[in-house]
């Protein structure tokens, strides 16, 4: 059983931690829970995942989320890197677009909200 973490008002369970030294990043896999609602976004995941490890949130990139049909239950792979240099290296473009779009997505519902 891994540690717990907490991402916003979701509970996650680190099932998997490791940092890999030759491409300088952490390679995560978690285990969210969000019982009776949609999956989270991965600019939320980002976002929370860059708190809980204090790192910038361009450092962070969500690479897969995969829900449990009908659980309510998300496992979710994401790399957090040591620079962008890194990021820019080893992350496919096609990541990095689709993070950012969905970083922007929260941003913009966070200040519609405001």
């Amino acid at each position: 059983m891994g540690r717990t973490i907490t991402l916003g008002k979701y509970s996650g369970e680190v099932v998997e931690e490791r940092y890999n030294p030759l491409i300088k990043r952490i390679e995560l896999k978690l285990r969210v829970g969000h019982p009776g609602e949609g999956t989270p976004s991965k600019g939320l995941l980002r976002l929370e995942l860059a708190k809980v490890y204090g790192k910038n949130v361009n450092l962070v990139y969500i690479r897969n989320v995969e829900t449990e049909y009908g659980l309510g239950v998300s496992l979710v792979e994401a790399h957090i890197y040591d620079s962008e240099e890194r990021v820019k290296l080893f992350e496919p473009e096609y990541i990095i677009k689709r993070n950012e779009e969905s970083l922007q997505k929260i941003t913009q519902a966070t200040e519609a909200g405001a």
